[in-house]
């Protein structure tokens, strides 16, 4: 049986899109995820849909069983809230990691496909607000963040050697800060597009005045479109490349720009509560593109403005709407 994929982490906000995708190619798509479906953010009736933990082998070996091919988007994460507080279970992913690529090994997977993030980048290059953008040899010498960034890293490794050892052929990209409808946008996973669409709709809903912030409000960030993000993924997984690449915009800003962008969207303007004891991660950091771009002329595409008008006029509709179905409605 050819060209079938094992979706890992389908169940998710990128791995749920991602399956939309190869559905819309033709694509068999078997799905995975640890959590009930009543909790997935997007179910299609054409796939094979599995609850599983795959950090248990077994269970990874019998899944990959008769597929062709594998994307690992699975892992334990969330925003800065989360991650921060709960280094261990982020750590523990990499259990997932291992098996799915043990589980290639014995099945003879013909392409692996991790997704890796920013946050395995060195610290010390994340101080200032307006950084220089990371390049991808940038995570050397290692300081990623601790706990999330050193799963991911170490799993990047896994992959190197699972191809260098085994002849696997692994891609691995790293995700910049990925945004969009049909994703988590409140709970404590959230991520600051989601949050802050979600304090502001809340306010203009309900009559607030002001939304608090999680630091200063200065620190920086490169944020990536959903639609810009499964291209990219494409694009690196269909090539005969196994680089390490960088899947983000180049668009830095602010915590505050962002806010003021969403405020232009919901036509509303709010007092800022600054809270500069919660968590914030490093203070700035942006995706440097010049590799991808080289060997792809390719980058993402989709303005922040514009992708963030999406986003919050589908977390608005969630929120003034609760009992609806989460699904996506283009304005």
């Amino acid at each position: 049986m050819s060209n079938r994929y094992l979706v890992c982490g389908a169940g998710g906000f990128i791995g749920g899109h991602l399956v939309k995708d190869l559905l819309d190619q033709g694509y068999k798509v078997v799905c995975a995820d640890i959590k009930p479906l009543e909790r997935w953010f997007q179910k299609f009736d054409e796939t094979e849909n599995h609850i599983l933990d795959l950090k248990n082998f077994d269970n990874c070996l019998k899944i990959s069983k008769d597929c062709d091919y594998i994307y690992n988007m699975a892992c334990n994460m969330g925003g800065m809230g989360f991650i921060e507080n709960n280094k261990a279970e982020c750590m523990l992913s990499v259990l997932i990691n291992t098996n799915l690529l043990r589980s290639s090994k014995i099945n003879s997977i013909k392409k692996y496909f991790f997704s890796s993030s920013a946050c395995v980048y060195n610290a010390s290059k994340q101080n200032d607000v307006f950084v220089n953008a990371l390049k991808e040899s940038d995570a050397y010498p290692a300081d990623p963040e601790d706990g999330y960034g050193w799963e991911k890293l170490f799993s990047e490794r896994m992959c190197r050697h699972f191809s260098e050892d085994f002849n696997l052929d692994t891609k691995v990209v790293r995700y910049h800060n990925v945004y969009g409808p049909l994703g988590t946008f409140d709970g404590g996973r959230e991520k600051a597009p989601a949050a802050l669409s979600r304090k502001i709709a809340e306010a203009k809903i309900h009559g607030k005045t002001d939304i608090e912030v999680w630091g200063d409000g200065k620190q920086t960030r490169s944020f990536m479109y959903i639609d810009d993000c499964i291209s990219g993924t494409k694009k690196i997984f269909n090539s005969n490349s196994n680089q390490i690449y960088n899947v983000g915009s180049s668009e830095q800003v602010s915590i505050d720009q962002m806010i003021d962008i969403i405020e232009e969207i919901a036509n509303i303007k709010i007092k800022r509560k600054y809270l500069l004891d919660k968590p914030k991660g490093v203070r700035g950091r942006s995706s440097n593109n010049e590799k991808i771009i080289k060997d792809f002329n390719w980058e993402p595409s989709t303005k922040l403005k514009d992708g963030l008008e999406i986003t919050f006029k589908w977390v608005y509709d969630q929120i003034k709407n609760p009992n609806s179905p989460k699904k996506f409605r283009q304005f």
